[in-house]
Formats: structure tokens, C-alpha cells, sequence
């Protein structure tokens, strides 16, 4: 990490030196919006330097995940102040865009020669781009993350342990590549004494209240075949979010609940699979990678004892993006002051040092250089990952279409009710009359 840092840091030091940004449009006090988690405790060191050049005081407003989504959308909807800058999530850009919330960055992007080539393009698309895959930017990457997986590297170098898996599943104990191998090491690891304390084989995503089981089970989902529409006619969901292979992968995600979760496990999001996996329960966890740094430095679990694996492959090989990218609000009266601060967020050595702090920069600079991988235990699963992510729906109406899948899959994988097929039929049903009010059907 400290080579490349240095080395990226050392490419602007000259610049930095002699503009010290000149041109950035000042305000007494900034407010950004955010989740309050590991990642906005470094982006407040990191604006540190911000006000530093600028003079402008930079005041946070952070709330818990859980009511993240309705505290900021309720904000956004209400046309309310509080934000200058809000770091959203990637499911809301399309609402954003559509209702107004969100300025426009074009034009400013192409006044300070912020080019979106820079980034990392899965980011471009997913937080920045409104429509889809057209050079619509309302906001600019932020905060790259993605769902990965954390692993026991320590019971899984135990010489005892390896012979008796390879004996019985006949590949190595290792991090599995396939969803197969996942399953086999969950189910050996499950009820197992571990140091004279009984373990548990994998903690999944189950929580039903906000986004967790739809954030957990689409990455089964991808892998198996799912699909949110027809490729070739946008909207059309008759065999493609029900199709065969997606109810085999949702039939996969329950048997996974079934046979290889600790007790009390039904609902589970990011806290509760990281303290599962801190308290020693169990052998792998399915987490976003924004805990992976903590988890690193973590004294009972971290440091050699554990290992980090992209989502597993199965038909196919996706993981669920996660990640957001920072917008200016469109009701502040501070819009030139905020636009400054994307100005200088989107440098190069600020996005070294925001990684440094223990932020995901998406600029290509920062994870395309030499030592990168090599950066952090966990920079080259996080890299891996990136490059095979897939998202849920952007659409205005995405909050609905996120509760209807939360109901559908939580009811059938953790309460049991119904069959696979019953669950994405109803999905089908659920979001066709979304998109049937929408007038996109």
C-alpha cells in the first residue's frame, strides 16, 4: 500500500505544490450524506485536507444502513437542504435523475477535464450513468464495493483438516472457485469443534427489513442464470427471472441456509456476518468488501488467519455490485461549492490516499497500478470481484421493486413458505404491476 501510495502521490506532489486548486469555488460549510459505516470515518480524515486547501468546513451527516435508503430518500423526495454533496447508493440514480435530485455533471465534468474513461467502467455504469450505458453522468464513482467472501485461512491450513476433506470431497480444502465447493466446505465446517468451540459452516445474507437477502441471494441468482429481463426486449420477465435455472439457484441459496448457518441466523446483513465471522462462529462469510479492512486488522480473526475469495462461479459468474458514487443535490445553495469538492475528490492523489485510508477508489490510476494487488491482503480479491459485477434494478421505482423481492425470497428461503417456483412467479407478477404503473409495460 505505502509503495503505491508514494508512487501516485509522487506524480501530482509538483502540481498540488503550485495550484493548490486556485480555481475552487468556496462556502463556509459543506453537508454530505452518507451511511454511517468504516468508510465515511475515512473520507472525514480525507476531507480534512479538503477544507485544508479550501477553508470550507465539511460537516457529515451519517445515519445507520438500515435506515439509510429511507432517510436520505425521504430527504431527497421532501426537497430538502440538509445535503450539499450525498454519496447514494447506485440503485437510486435512475430516481434521482428522473425526480430532479441529482445535478447534472456533464458539463461540469467537461468544464475541469474529469474524463469517466478514468474510472473503472462497471462503476461508471452502475453509479454514475442515467440511462444505463449512455453518457448521462450524475454523480462520480465513490466508494467502490462489491459482495466477496472472508474465510478461516487458519482451519483451513490444519494438515488434519485437509486430509479428512480431501478424503471425503476429493478436491483440496481451499477457497472454493464454484458454488459446489462453497457447499461442501460449509457442510464440513458445520457443527465441527474447532479449538473446543463448536463452529458453523458459512453466514449468508438473510435480513428482510431493507436490501440484505436480495444483496445475498443474487449472487446465486447471476451465477445460476437469472436475469432481470429479456436482453433483447427491456421489461419482459416471463423466463428470465423465473426460468429454470433461476429457481434452481434460489433452491441452491435455501439449502445453503438450511444445511450450513449458525442458529439464530435469519437475519443476518453486513454487522451480523462480520460478527459471526469475528466471534469465530464460522469457517466463511459472504460480506461486502468495505469490511474486509476491518476485518484485516481484527486481533482474534485477522491478519494471518484469514483469506478473502471472490463469489464462487457456478453456469455463470457475477457478484452483486455494491458501491456508490458522490452526487451534488440539486436543492443546495451551494452547488459550486459542492461541484469543488468532486473537483477535488476525483484527483489522483486523493483517490491514492482515499484507498490508503481504507476507502475503494475506482479510479483506473489507483487500482490499475503496478503494486496494487499487492497493496493489501485483500486488493487482489477485491480487484478480481469488480470485474464480475452485476447489478439489481436503477429504475425510479427501484424501492418497490426492492421490497417485492425482499418479501418473495425471504418467505420462501427463511420461513419456509412454498416452493422456488412460487417465490420468482410471484416476483414476476410483483414487479410486472410496478413497471405496468410505471408505463414501461
Amino acid at each position: 500500500m505505502q509503495k503505491t501510495s508514494k508512487a501516485l502521490l509522487g506524480l501530482a506532489t509538483a502540481f498540488v505544490m503550485s495550484s493548490a486548486l486556485p480555481n475552487l469555488a468556496k462556502a463556509d460549510e459543506l453537508t454530505l450524506c452518507w451511511a454511517a459505516w468504516d468508510p465515511a470515518n475515512a473520507l472525514v480524515e480525507l476531507s480534512k485536507d479538503f477544507t485544508a486547501k479550501t477553508g470550507t468546513q465539511m460537516k457529515f451527516e451519517f445515519v445507520p444502513w438500515t435506515s439509510y435508503a429511507d432517510r436520505f430518500l425521504n430527504e431527497l423526495n421532501s426537497h430538502g437542504k440538509l445535503c450539499d454533496l450525498i454519496i447514494g447508493d447506485s440503485q437510486w440514480i435512475g430516481g434521482s435523475a428522473e425526480n430532479g435530485h441529482y445535478v447534472k455533471l456533464n458539463d461540469f465534468f467537461d468544464k475541469e477535464g474529469i474524463k469517466m474513461d478514468d474510472f473503472v467502467p462497471a462503476t461508471v455504469v452502475g453509479y454514475s450513468e442515467w440511462p444505463k450505458n449512455t453518457p448521462n453522468y450524475w454523480a462520480l464513482p465513490a466508494m467502490g464495493d462489491v459482495v466477496g467472501w472472508t474465510y478461516r485461512k487458519d482451519w483451513f491450513e490444519k494438515p488434519e483438516l485437509q486430509k479428512e476433506f480431501k478424503a471425503k470431497y476429493g478436491h483440496d480444502l481451499a477457497a472454493p472457485k464454484t458454488y459446489d465447493e462453497l457447499k461442501h466446505i460449509a457442510e464440513f465446517f458445520q457443527k465441527r469443534e474447532i479449538d473446543g468451540k463448536t463452529v458453523y459452516g458459512a453466514s449468508i445474507y438473510t435480513e428482510r427489513g431493507s436490501e440484505g437477502i436480495t444483496m445475498g441471494v443474487t449472487n446465486v441468482l447471476y451465477d445460476w442464470g437469472f436475469q432481470y429481463d429479456n436482453p433483447k426486449k427491456p421489461y419482459e420477465m416471463e423466463g428470465f427471472v423465473n426460468s429454470d435455472d433461476a429457481v434452481k439457484g434460489l433452491e441452491f441459496y435455501k439449502s445453503l441456509y438450511d444445511c450450513c448457518t449458525p442458529p439464530g441466523s435469519s437475519n443476518v446483513y453486513m454487522v451480523e456476518s462480520a460478527d459471526a465471522f469475528k466471534s469465530g462462529q464460522v469457517a466463511m462469510q459472504m460480506n461486502f468488501a468495505f469490511t474486509w479492512p476491518g476485518l484485516y486488522k481484527d486481533e482474534k480473526v485477522g491478519g494471518d488467519r484469514i483469506g478473502f475469495f471472490p463469489n464462487p462461479a457456478e453456469k455463470a459468474h457475477f457478484a452483486q455490485l455494491g458501491g456508490q458514487g458522490i452526487s451534488v443535490v440539486s436543492y443546495s445553495d451551494k452547488r459550486e461549492a459542492a461541484l469543488s469538492y468532486i473537483k477535488w475528490f476525483a484527483q489522483p492523489e486523493v483517490q491514492a490516499k482515499w484507498w490508503e485510508l481504507g476507502g475503494f477508489s475506482c479510479l483506473n490510476s489507483v487500482v490499475n497500478a503496478p503494486d496494487f494487488a499487492k497493496s493489501q491482503p485483500y486488493a487482489q480479491a477485491f480487484l478480481d470481484s469488480m470485474a464480475i459485477v452485476k447489478d439489481f434494478w436503477a429504475e425510479p421505482s427501484y424501492a418497490s421493486l426492492l421490497q417485492a423481492m425482499q418479501k418473495r425470497v425471504h418467505n420462501y428461503v427463511v420461513a419456509g413458505n412454498g416452493t422456488a417456483k412460487e417465490a420468482l412467479d410471484g416476483l414476476v407478477k410483483d414487479w410486472s404491476d410496478i413497471f405496468k404503473d410505471d408505463g414501461k409495460i
